[in-house]
């Protein structure tokens, strides 16, 4: 079997992570932040322990101003209703996923004012088209980090200094970039950051959050769940503190446990080099695929302006039928159609039907892209 499919999520998790998790449950086990007995204080720890590993991963401001939730979707979906209210105005591109457009199709039936910019069709993004959307009304412009259809890499730090000329908030979209190409929200002038640990991070499932940094305002943004936090209940109001305000309910302790050693496995090998080697192995599968008759590859050529995700489709073949002889014929799991992403594909001319998307992982070796080039151009050849 080869697994090509790390853009949905990573495969198989290190070790290290799987230690973790069972080490939480068999050592620890108690509730963080909820009792004061040794495996309450245990399980405290080693959460804590992770916001400060995700703050040093991202150079975020305050290991406390990271807030834990099930995947991205949910800390994309707190930002968004958090902070926006009716009347406000909101920017994005014709590159987000659904669990950004979703949300905003939602509040924009409440009130709030969406301007999507358009991107060119390889998936690349003009930042003087953010810019120009950009009024006086704008409260914050949100943008994917990276495609999870392309690849494309959108150019975070071009938009954020114009949102900050405004006066505005900049939340990105980081789930198919934490723990693949280098993120420092400071230097990218990023205020809000959702991110999910299991693709990149090597974590697992159930695991992501919110970073905000300091222009992001704890006041100003509302919960979006409220309930026990195991502090100041003597109060039946929602306590104001970082993390306390944005996670009620007990956390999924072993899989932050999992998520902080994903994301120290990821620091000890090197995000730098990771992504060298993921660069490499893009660009042979990208121009393997390319070469071969009627196969088109989307997004942009150069490799270093996308992450290693290669989608493409062939004539006279949908892209499921592709997926499904990759399978079963070859043993390639890949994903096929329009990966939560109908903006996406509207922009690079795929909709309705999408495309094959192969994604390669930390674990990706040369020998399985040969294998994967070989297997697309022996089905394209009938």
């Amino acid at each position: 079997m080869i697994y090509l499919d790390h853009a949905a999520t990573s495969w198989p998790k290190p070790p290290e992570v799987l230690r973790a998790m069972a080490d939480f449950l068999e050592r620890a086990g108690g509730n963080p932040g909820r009792s004061g007995h040794r495996l309450s204080l245990a399980a405290g720890r080693i959460v804590y322990d992770t916001r400060e590993t995700v703050a040093a991963l991202f150079n975020a401001p305050d290991p406390l101003r990271v807030i834990f939730t099930p995947n991205a979707t949910q800390a994309i979906n707190l930002a968004l209703s958090g902070l926006l209210k009716p009347g406000d105005h909101v920017v994005a591109t014709g590159m987000e996923h659904n669990a950004v457009m979703r949300p905003l199709r939602h509040l924009e039936g409440r009130g709030v004012r969406l301007a999507v910019v358009p991107c060119a069709r390889n998936g690349t993004l003009d930042p003087g088209a953010v810019a120009a959307e950009i009024g006086p009304s704008t409260r914050l412009v949100v943008m994917t980090h990276a495609s999870n259809v392309t690849g494309t890499i959108l150019p975070v730090s071009d938009v954020a200094r114009a949102v900050h000329r405004a006066g505005a908030l900049l939340l990105v979209d980081a789930a198919q970039t934490a723990g693949v190409i280098p993120i420092d929200m400071q230097s990218a002038g990023i205020d809000l950051l959702a991110f999910t640990g299991h693709k990149g991070l090597q974590g697992p499932p159930g695991t992501g959050g919110l970073v905000l940094g300091d222009r992001a305002s704890a006041a100003e943004m509302t919960p979006l769940v409220r309930g026990g936090t195991g502090s100041r209940s003597e109060h039946e109001v929602q306590p104001e503190d970082f993390p306390d305000k944005f996670e009620s309910g007990t956390l999924n302790g072993p899989g932050i446990a999992g998520l902080g050693a994903g994301i120290r496995w990821v620091l000890d090998r090197g995000i730098d080099l990771l992504r060298a080697r993921e660069l490499e192995l893009g660009r042979a599968l990208a121009d393997g695929i390319r070469e071969i008759a009627g196969a088109t590859v989307y997004g942009p050529e150069n490799p270093e302006e996308c992450t290693a995700v290669v989608s493409f489709t062939a004539a006279g073949l949908s892209p499921s039928e592709i997926g499904l002889r990759l399978d079963d014929e070859f043993g390639i799991l890949c994903r096929v159609g329009l990966h939560c992403a109908p903006a996406a594909h509207r922009t690079i001319g795929t909709f309705p039907e999408g495309t094959v998307r192969m994604s390669l992982g930390a674990g990706t070796d040369a020998a399985e892209v040969k294998t994967a080039i070989a297997a697309v151009r022996a089905i394209l050849r009938g």
